[in-house]
């Protein structure tokens, strides 16, 4: 197939997805009346409109087009419990019924599920926060108030939140103290090493796998290498797990043996509602003690509401137990093994770790990819993956990203698997290496 005929493929696959979905379409046209592209939440924009979606329930999600779709989005990882759980329910409705929602005072809940999450990612004391970005922020501020120091280490690629992203190897436009970031690049642990010396750094932040980066999986070697470097300047080590805590029963530091100063949590640890967490050592937290006269206010009206507290305890306590937890991990990497055995041979790969994953279609067809600067997407094919998913009854993220619920029936992952087949087999030729 030509450049021409791929882009006309591409053309008609959007004409069918706007034929399939008109109420959508009506949707969006109206968001756009009181909402800037009618879009509150940039990543789930999507061209030629976005598909509104009008509920859920278990492991699928349901347009407002009348439409049923196996869920891998799995709301960028913060859905593991699926859409309409009955023991989260349950611990919801008994909030809403018995307990109340606003109770504007410590409850005894937020002490059980504190204990739970320390317990659980091997924490000295934990603080609760409303997303993964407040938790990193407010982790980069205990991390400059104990060393005194204002720099930060990240990394090219990486993503901490709505205002510390460094997707493009630079902070974002929208980040916040842009003068203060060191950058490094991922994976390179030479780059990483001397952005660590440089005079005036309190912390390194880095994630174990970038997620919205591409889902690239930092090395063994690497991040060990990172902590060790930190720890030798003098430099706090603080590992974002937002993601990744779900891949072990201790999240990824423990399964690649590591120790940060400071760990940050978000996106499923809420039981499916709002959360932040950021914790570790007991001398650096301790600049939040507001019996000390050294603390600082860490504010936050619903820090410790009461939904939140109740939903995500019975998560880790009930349901993503530790057990759970490695068990579903090794669901994701049979999962993957196959879609890069039906993908090889071509230019398409799936990188990830676990249940967290996402499908790359590289210009020069490398399958072992360290970075995202290091390759550059086919976006012609990428786009034309994503309408295919689609109309296969496959919700995923436009750029790729995959994440699996927790009670996805093993029929359709391997239906999935069957469906990226038959694309491979219909573009094989443009997908050669």
């Amino acid at each position: 197939m030509s450049t021409h005929s791929l882009t006309d493929a591409v053309e008609a696959a959007k004409q069918r997805y706007t034929e399939a979905n008109p109420t959508s379409k009506a949707l969006h046209e109206e968001a756009t009346l009181s909402l800037p592209g009618g879009n509150t939440r940039t990543v789930l924009h999507a061209g030629p409109f976005p598909i509104y979606m009008k509920s859920g329930k278990n492991h699928q999600v349901i347009s407002e087009d009348g439409k049923t779709y196996t869920d891998l989005l799995c709301e960028f990882t913060a859905a593991l419990y699926g859409h309409s759980n009955p023991r989260l329910q349950e611990a919801i409705t008994n909030v809403v019924q018995t307990i109340g929602m606003n109770v504007g005072a410590n409850t005894r809940q937020e002490t059980l599920f504190a204990r739970e999450v320390c317990s659980r990612f091997a924490l000295e004391r934990v603080r609760f926060a409303n997303s993964g970005t407040e938790a990193n922020l407010h982790a980069l501020a205990a991390a400059r108030l104990f060393t005194g120091k204002h720099k930060v280490v990240s990394f090219s690629g990486g993503y901490h939140g709505g205002v510390l992203g460094f997707r493009g190897g630079a902070p974002a436009k929208n980040n916040v103290d842009k003068q203060d970031w060191v950058v490094a690049r991922y994976n390179d642990l030479e780059s990483a090493k001397a952005a660590i010396k440089t005079e005036g750094v309190a912390a390194v932040i880095v994630e174990g796998m970038q997620g919205a980066g591409g889902c690239f999986a930092g090395t063994i070697d690497f991040l060990r290498g990172v902590q060790e470097a930190a720890h030798d300047a003098g430099v706090l080590f603080i590992l974002d797990e937002v993601m990744t805590s779900r891949l072990s029963s201790g999240g990824l530091a423990q399964m690649y043996g590591l120790k940060p100063d400071l760990k940050t949590f978000g996106k499923w640890l809420g039981g499916g509602l709002a959360i932040g967490a950021f914790g570790g050592r007991a001398d650096i937290m301790a600049a939040f003690d507001p019996r000390l006269s050294t603390s600082v206010a860490h504010s936050g009206t619903f820090n410790n509401n009461t939904l939140v507290t109740h939903a995500g305890y019975t998560g880790l306590k009930e349901l993503y137990t530790s057990s759970e937890a490695e068990r579903f991990t090794q669901v994701g990497e049979a999962l993957r093994a196959k879609l890069n055995e039906v993908s090889s041979g071509t230019r398409m790969c799936f990188t990830g770790l676990g249940t967290i994953m996402a499908v790359h279609i590289t210009k020069c067809g490398t399958r072992e990819i360290l970075r995202a600067s290091d390759v550059e997407e086919d976006q012609v094919m990428m786009e034309l993956f994503w309408f295919e998913m689609i109309e296969q009854g496959f919700w995923l993220a436009k750029r790729g990203f995959v994440a699996l619920i927790l009670e996805t029936p093993q029929e359709e992952l391997d239906r999935f698997v069957g469906a990226v087949a038959t694309f491979v087999g219909k573009y094989r030729s443009e997908l050669s290496l």
